[in-house]
Parts: structure tokens; sequence; C-alpha cells
């Protein structure tokens, strides 16, 4: 039975270029949004862009150009690299849209008028780096870190969200839902966060000193902070009108480690708290890309820039290795030899292969067509294929379902890998040379074809646009749906495949 799925992505901050980052995180979304629309759910997978605060007004003043002009041109960057990585997002919602600076006002408002937003004053640290107000908790050694940049003091006018009388409850939650944050480890960071008193969440800054962001229904003086108007993107882009969200909501969010705590497992679950609202479905918490396991940085000189590795590789060898590499929820290297390693001889060599192999020997020795085997001719060695092959694919869908997707990928590829020895081992180039073969030869073939038409459709979420080329040479054949167990499928006798071309080119590299 079909159910609806709403995935969501952190919307990426438009004050820099996209990175690897980004482009994993998208990737790994669409792979499961793929793979629920496979399945025959109603999925609406929503990404986008953050495009208020100060970094951004910053940069577009040493660029002597409008916010919006900035935010225009970096969110196109954003959206592009995403469309060249097939990722097959329903709405990019962008949070200098009306559409969303209506709700967030509507919001601030309703909360406003319910006594969970106050006003008071801020006096203390800031750093204008982070767009966050600082405690000396943050401090290390009686210095704040780098990654806070200058911190600066202020005393100025500003409004509260009530945070910290929804402590308890919210630590409740964790409890009672173990599986709610994902992978586990992260639930209990979030419960360490929360065994102290928490404070309330200062949502405003004063005009005069921010003007890039959405001003304050009850207050034009002052402008919302950027954390509190770009969490709001989430029922905003399915619509909520003040009263009830969209039947969609509540979504899984697929997010950066970095942005679970405060963000994603303090403040969102106890916006949502105060306006009524649903919870999330889930956390789905990703990992960092590491090179040689040290953090990627410019001034280091070791960044992995993905519209490089695409221009070399291709998109979907980009999806295959991050999904593949990374063990969701740890961090993972991104070693540019094993990348080549993977494509060459998990991608070239092996899927590759199989496609190139099947199509080109249907041509050779039946014309093209696919024949149509006589039942007596599947013995044991057919009956074998079918059962490790359909055993790997189910092995694959229990990994994805428990979101283990490089071991789900392993045991995928271990259908692929069979399929190869299959044809190994029935050496239909050897069975063409005699006649008397012909029966055992429309068999094999039939057969290799069989299992690249169920192999397909499982790598589809994985791999959308080399199984559309594959598909094409395959003539067209309809792959089986995700629904339901897998079960090898029965192909149109007389069919026409197409021409072989191959998947993966060979890459020289240095």
């Amino acid at each position: 039975m079909s159910e609806r799925f709403f995935i969501t992505t952190a919307i990426d901050y438009v004050n820099g270029k996209p990175h690897l980052g980004h482009a994993y995180e998208k990737v790994l979304a669409d792979f499961l949004a793929r793979y629920r629309r496979r399945a025959g759910d109603e999925v609406f997978f929503l990404t986008g862009v953050d495009e208020h605060g100060l970094k951004v007004q910053q940069s577009a003043q040493r660029e002597g150009v409008a916010p919006q002009e900035l935010c225009d041109r970096n969110a196109a960057l954003f959206r592009s690299l995403y469309d060249r990585l097939h990722v097959s997002y329903d709405d990019f919602i962008r949070t200098t849209e009306p559409r969303h600076k209506d709700v967030v006002r509507l919001i601030l408002q309703k909360l406003h008028d319910s006594g969970e937003i106050y006003a008071g004053e801020y006096e203390g640290y800031y750093s204008p780096k982070q767009e966050q107000f600082l405690t000396e908790k943050e401090m290390v050694d009686g210095r704040f870190p780098a990654e806070y940049g200058e911190v600066i003091h202020l005393k100025e006018p500003v409004y509260y969200f009530r945070l910290e009388k929804h402590r308890a409850w919210l630590r409740q939650v964790i409890q009672d839902n173990p599986d709610w944050i994902f992978p586990a480890f992260r639930a209990r960071e979030v419960l360490g966060a929360l065994e102290n008193p928490i404070g309330d969440l200062c949502i405003s800054r004063p005009k005069s000193r921010l003007a890039w962001g959405i001003p304050l229904p009850f207050d034009e003086d002052q402008v919302t902070y950027v954390w509190f108007d770009a969490l709001i993107n989430y029922i905003s882009a399915p619509g909520y009108d003040g009263a009830k969200v969209d039947p969609r909501w509540p979504a899984l969010h697929v997010i950066g480690k970095d942005i679970l705590v405060p963000a994603h497992a303090v403040y969102w679950p106890i916006m949502l708290r105060a306006l009524d609202l649903p919870l999330p479905r889930r956390l789905l918490v990703h990992g960092f890309w590491l090179r040689n396991q040290e953090k990627m940085s410019k001034s280091v000189g070791n960044v992995i820039d993905p519209l490089d590795v695409i221009g070399v590789y291709g998109a979907d060898a980009f999806r295959y290795f991050v999904l593949r590499e990374m063990a969701l929820g740890q961090d993972a290297d991104f070693d540019p030899a094993q990348f080549h390693q993977r494509y060459q001889s998990e991608l070239g060599n092996n899927l590759g292969n199989l496609v190139n192999r099947a199509v080109s020997m249907v041509a050779r020795y039946r014309g093209g067509s696919v024949p149509a085997p006589a039942p007596e001719t599947s013995g044991p060695e057919e009956a074998a294929l079918q059962a490790d092959v359909l055993e790997a694919i189910r092995a694959y869908r229990a990994g994805v379902d428990k979101l283990q997707l490089h071991v789900a990928l392993t045991d995928l590829w271990k259908g692929i890998t069979r399929a190869n020895q299959y044809a190994e081992a029935a050496a239909p180039w050897k069975l063409a040379k005699d006649p008397a073969q012909a029966g055992r030869l429309d068999r094999v073939l039939h057969e290799l074809v069989a299992v690249l038409v169920l192999l397909l459709g499982e790598l589809e979420p994985l791999l959308p646009a080399t199984v559309a080329k594959a598909r094409a040479q395959l003539g067209g054949l309809e792959l089986p749906p995700g629904t339901g167990a897998p079960a090898w499928p029965i192909l149109p006798a007389g069919h026409a495949l197409g021409t072989p071309e191959p998947l993966f080119p060979r890459v020289e590299t240095n």
C-alpha cells in the first residue's frame, strides 16, 4: 500500500558556492526519494536555498551589488549543480520568495500573540561570521574558537522565542523515540545538550545592523534571525495557513551533523510544538567528507570540486561513489584513487561489461532480437542464477530500509557479479559455434537480458542516467516496479534490442 513520503534536504546558504557536502546530501536525498517513488509511494522532495542574513548582506556590499542580485546568481549555481546530478526535486524553495516570507511573518505573529515570543534586550558576545550570539560556554581556554571569527560585544533590543520551558518535553520525546534521530549516537549528543538549561532563543536583529532579512510583523525595526527564518521553509513550501499544514507534512529531514544541534534537534521541534504541529518524521544526519582524514579547506588546498569530478567521470559515477563509500552517519574520506578504482572495476568492468556483453551477443548471435527459449532448456544453472540474484536484491532492499546504503550497494553488486559469472560459465561464444547447442544458447541469452532488466530496475534510483542509456540499448524494455517482492521478469519474445555502447568509457588518469 502506497503512502505519502515527504523528504527534505537542508537549504543551502547562498553566501558561498556549492561544494562536495552539498552535492552528497542532495544525491543521498534523491536516492531515497527515487527509491520510494519506485516502491509506489507518493513522494514530495523539497530542497532549496537560504538567502537572508548578515553574511549575504556583507558579501553583496563588498561586491557592490544588491543582496537580491547576489542571491539570484548563487541560487542558480546550486540549482545547476543539482540538475547536473539528476536530483529529482519536486520543489526548490528560496527564502526570498513571497510564499516563504508570508508564512514566516504569519508564524512570527502567531507566536507573538500566544506569548511564545517576547521583547527583551541582549547584551553579550556575538559572532558576525556565524550570525550567532555566544556565551562563555562556547569558549575554549578563555577564547572563542576560530570557527566563530571575530567576536564582538553587543547590547541591543531584541525579541526572544521561549525554548527553555520546552526543554524537559523535548528530552522526553527523544528518549521515548530512540529511532527519531539516525544514527542513534546523534540522539545521545542531543540529549547531552539538553541536560542543562538552554535559555531562550534571540530571534531578531535590529534593522539598523541587519537590513537583509524578513521584518517582524509586530516590529518593523527588527528583522528575523536567519535560522528561525530558514527552518520554516519545511512547511512554507508545502503550505501552512496559520492553522493547519499541508497533509504531506511531516517530513524526513536529511541534514549534516553540523546543523543538528541546536537548529534541527532543538529549535525546530520546539517551534513546531509552539505552533501545535506534528514533529518531523525523522532526522537523518550524515557526516562530513574528508581528504586524507583531514577537513577539506581552500587554505590547505585539498578541496574536491564536485563539478570537476562530474566533468571527468559523469554524474552517475559520482552518485555511486559517494553512496557506496560513506557509511551513512559517519565521516568518510574522498580518495580520488579509490574513486577511479571503483569507476573502472565496479562500474565499468562489472556493470558496464554485463550490459555490453548481453546486448552485443544478442546482436551477434540472434540478430538483435531476444530469443524465446524452450522451457526444457532451463536447468540448474538458471535456477541457481535466479535464486542468487533475487536474494541479492532482497538483501539490497533490506539494507536500504535500514539506511545502511553502503552495505546495500555491496549486496546489489553481488547480483551483478553473479550474472557475469553465469555468462562466463555458460560461455555463449562457445555455444554459438555448435548448431546442436542453439536451444541452450537461446536460454543463456534470454537469461542475460532478463537479469539485466531486473537489476536495472533496482539501479534506477542510484544511476538514473545510466539506466536510461542501458534501457535504450535493451530496446526500451519495461523495467519491473519496486512494489512487492522481486520476481524474475518475463520477456516478450522477439523483442528487438538497440545498439550496444559503452556505459562507462575508459578514463585515463595520472
